[in-house]
């Protein structure tokens, strides 16, 4: 287990090193940084000094240099726009876009997990294709929609839930249920395609034949084995919560990394911009390695793999 837990800590250092690079590269080939940063009616001289400033006129590769090692200091550089630290900022806007996407998640696997089993067990029956229809509707709504429809029927005429804002725990519900419908679909389908392959098992009809009850033989036995891709992808899909919180948090007006990372896009801040992508790419890949873990915690096999 030591030595897989190993790979995988590699492996993960290896990508956050790409990504990292990446994100440098991109955010320098957008175009002239000091000339964004000073604005459009800047004068030559102005954008001179601005260059001077931040270290734009040194070579590409110093630039990377002193990036990365502020970097691993966890200095992400002072936004242009808020005049104030990154890190400062990130930090005050976290924890409500992964509150958000706590909500999201819980909601689409509360959701998307019991109608995979349902279809499942109703495996070619109408309540089957009637579950697959309601899969096939949900992935095909577009989020802003939902988010528009849900504001307009649920908050405006019903009054049930605020429209925007987080004044309380109620803010949270109408934009993690919008997050929660994209994946609903996904951990849907791979609920049922797992469950129908594990109930067609030899080992789930030796465990009917020796007595167990279905629950037992449903939860205990078939589930198992087919909850180590769901747990992947309800990973991955955690991660793509996140990063579609971008939307999700500009129409609702929810203040968190989302909406700065808007603001920011729109205003040309780019160190927030740059920051932003790094850190959601982070904690792309801390889930993927917490899902590497719990796989190996679920099948012994992959350990040894």
């Amino acid at each position: 287990m030591i030595r897989f837990i190993l790979r995988r800590l590699v492996l993960a250092f290896a990508v956050f090193l790409i990504v990292v690079t990446v994100s440098f590269l991109l955010t320098r080939l957008s175009g002239d940084l000091a000339v964004s940063i000073a604005g459009p009616n800047a004068t030559a001289e102005d954008v001179a000094t601005v260059r001077a400033r931040y270290g734009f006129d040194r070579p590409l590769p110093v630039q990377f240099a002193v990036w990365f090692g502020n970097l691993l200091h966890g200095d992400l550089g002072t936004s242009y726009l808020y005049r104030e630290p990154v890190a400062d900022l990130l930090a005050k806007r976290l924890p409500v876009t992964l509150t958000l996407g706590a909500v999201g998640l819980v909601l689409a696997v509360l959701v998307g997990v019991p109608l995979g089993i349902a279809a499942a067990v109703a495996n070619g029956s109408v309540w089957d294709r009637l579950i697959g229809l309601v899969g096939l509707v949900g992935q095909a709504m577009p989020s802003f929609w939902l988010a528009l429809l849900m504001m307009i029927w649920v908050g405006v005429y019903w009054q049930l839930l605020p429209i925007s804002g987080l004044d309380d725990w109620q803010g949270y519900v109408m934009p993690g249920i919008v997050l929660a419908a994209s994946s609903v679909p996904v951990l849907m389908r791979l609920t049922r395609a797992g469950m129908v392959e594990a109930l067609a098992s030899d080992y789930v009809r030796t465990a009917r034949a020796k007595g167990l009850s279905w629950a037992s033989v449903l939860l205990k036995h078939a589930l198992r084995n087919a909850a180590m891709p769901v747990v992947t992808v309800a990973a991955v899909q955690f991660g793509f919560m996140l990063g579609g919180s971008v939307v999700i948090e500009s129409i609702f007006a929810l203040h968190g990394m989302g909406f700065l990372a808007w603001e920011a896009i729109s205003k040309g801040d780019f160190a927030v911009v740059q920051a932003v992508v790094l850190l959601l790419a982070t904690i792309f890949i801390l889930l993927t390695l917490i899902a590497d873990l719990l796989n190996a915690l679920i099948d012994p096999r992959l350990r040894i793999a």
